[in-house]
């Protein structure tokens, strides 16, 4: 039940009871009756005002992510875990590490902050990326790093 149902249930039972507003008693539960009135109508003004705020938030947020969007150029077909990638594997929910088993995969650490990055061999092919943790552009070898790979992904 509402809390204006409650209220009323509540007023019910007081009349029901025939309480006399005249002795002490009375006046008191007849003040406590109302107060409980007036609390349910201030709580119902309360949450319309917090529906009211929570749909000008919701609009506030849709918005502001329209904003970055454009802002920060992010098209909705990129990868959001910050490789910049179309056909990145970062999300599929059946791998654990983000590539398919099969899919050779190089750790790249960012000289400017330290951070462990994983690349896929079409990563490599762009030649460069920037780091997703400070923004630094890291250029690739990719002579040295074929020299290296031995799964033959790089091969051609």
């Amino acid at each position: 039940m509402t809390n204006s149902e409650n209220l009323a249930y509540i007023r019910g039972l007081v009349d029901g009871l025939g309480i006399d507003d005249s002795t002490k008693e009375g006046k008191v539960i007849t003040a406590i009756v109302d107060l409980l009135d007036e609390l349910c109508l201030s709580v119902d003004e309360l949450e319309d005002s917090y529906d009211e705020l929570q749909g000008q938030v919701d609009e506030i947020d849709e918005d502001l992510g329209s904003l970055e969007e454009d802002f920060y150029e992010i098209d909705e077909d990129d990868c959001d875990c910050g490789c910049g990638h179309h056909d990145c594997h970062c999300h599929d929910d059946d791998e654990d590490d983000g590539f398919e088993d099969d899919d050779c995969y190089f750790e790249v650490t960012c000289p400017v902050c330290g951070d462990t990055i994983e690349l896929n061999s079409a990563m490599l092919d762009e030649g460069s990326i920037d780091c997703p943790n400070c923004g630094e552009t890291l250029e690739f070898d990719l002579d040295e790093i074929e020299e290296e790979c031995e799964c033959g992904c790089c091969e051609e």
